[in-house]
């Protein structure tokens, strides 16, 4: 305790947050929360929906990233002072405070400066996520709605929106698929790492022998389409289907066959979206994200690399990123990274954050080999 130098600890501190605060570009993200927060005080804002949700939830996103970043200014100023007043009373107590103190912001400052490393095309894009059950049966297809709970409660740990799109039952219990988009700043770079097939080892509940069971899931990521985005779709080439949202055990979700499945003939996409009453908004909804997966498409192809945004996921042997195993013991481990947590309770409610970072810089240390 004694032997630290706190003096030299946070001007450390301090140079690291200037350092980040270049890279985010704080004074262009104010000025962005300042023209968000007119557009919010316009009084015709909700005359439509869907742009009044993404401006607010923009605006929310912001606003948060901004009181994050100077939070820790303002937590690494107090330590000084409160180190400083400890040294000169010589309060032992004081000081202890101030190593915990000290090595929490330090956590802090590190989780932040990850964001920097997100600096990819389209790292600062929202994101729209796709889960598949894949090979595994039942125990899969609840593994599959596992994950979007787990995703989704990530999301909510930090606030950030999340708008469900489609969500396929399975029969007995689970889902076959889902497909949701988180709304926040650089989701997709942060999220991206989670692509992959994902490996579930458990007791099965679902077999009467109490057998253990290996399942298995996909987890695709594509950045959110903007309007300066250039990709065309020709109506000619999309199929539209319209069907009644189906709810677990088959139950009716809407009153109205308002559903819309689109499938891109060319490529083979299918999208649906269910959310909205009106089949007409649903169809909207959909052809943001068929747009979505065509533009990751047609990236992938010009870089001839077909897993930088959307990867060939298989879902089965052979093919995992992370092992999620709760029998004979219990780990999380990411197959990647190395990185691992002897909590799957936690993980599965959201205790995402260090597996996302240690994917972040492992893919940065990838890129720097590649090129």
């Amino acid at each position: 305790m004694a032997g630290i130098d706190y003096d030299a600890e946070i001007k450390t501190l301090q140079a690291t947050m200037s350092t980040i605060g270049s890279v985010l570009n704080i004074d262009r993200m104010r000025g962005e929360i300042a023209d968000l927060s007119e557009q919010v005080a316009a009084p015709d804002l909700w005359d439509d929906v869907d742009s009044a949700t993404r401006i607010t939830g923009r605006l929310s996103a912001l606003q948060g990233e901004l009181e994050r970043y100077t939070g820790l200014e303002s937590r690494i100023e107090d330590l000084g002072l409160m180190v400083e007043m400890a040294q000169e009373e010589g309060d032992a107590d004081s000081l202890a405070d101030s190593e915990r103190e000290l090595n929490r912001i330090k956590k802090s400052v590190e989780s932040l400066e990850i964001r920097t490393l997100l600096a990819g095309e389209y790292d600062e894009r929202e994101a729209i996520v796709t889960i598949r059950s894949g090979a595994g049966g039942v125990d899969a297809a609840d593994f599959a709605e596992m994950l979007m709970r787990m995703y989704t409660r990530w999301a909510e740990q930090h606030k950030y929106g999340v708008e469900v799109y489609e969500v396929s039952y399975a029969e007995e219990a689970g889902i076959k698929s889902a497909e949701f988009a988180i709304h926040a700043p650089y989701a997709y770079g942060t999220l991206s790492v989670e692509a992959g097939t994902h490996r579930l080892v458990r007791i099965s509940p679902f077999d009467n022998q109490g057998r253990r069971q290996t399942s298995f899931a996909a987890v695709e990521v594509v950045p959110m389409l903007e309007q300066t985005d250039e990709i065309e779709v020709d109506e000619n080439e999309i199929r539209t289907d319209v069907f009644r949202s189906g709810g677990p055990g088959g139950q009716s979700v809407n009153t109205t066959d308002s559903a819309v499945r689109l499938t891109h003939i060319p490529t083979g996409i299918v999208v649906s979206c269910q959310n909205e009453k009106s089949q007409l908004q649903n169809k909207a909804s959909a052809m943001v994200v068929l747009k979505a997966k065509l533009l990751a498409r047609k990236k992938a192809e010009e870089a001839a690399l077909k897993k930088d945004l959307k990867g060939d996921v298989q879902a089965s042997w052979g093919d995992q990123m992370r092992n999620y195993v709760l029998n004979p013991y219990q780990v999380v481990k990411d197959l990647r990274t190395g990185h691992e947590s002897g909590n799957p309770s936690a993980v599965f409610d959201g205790d995402l954050d260090d597996f996302m970072e240690a994917g972040i810089r492992w893919r940065r240390g990838a890129d720097k080999v590649d090129a």
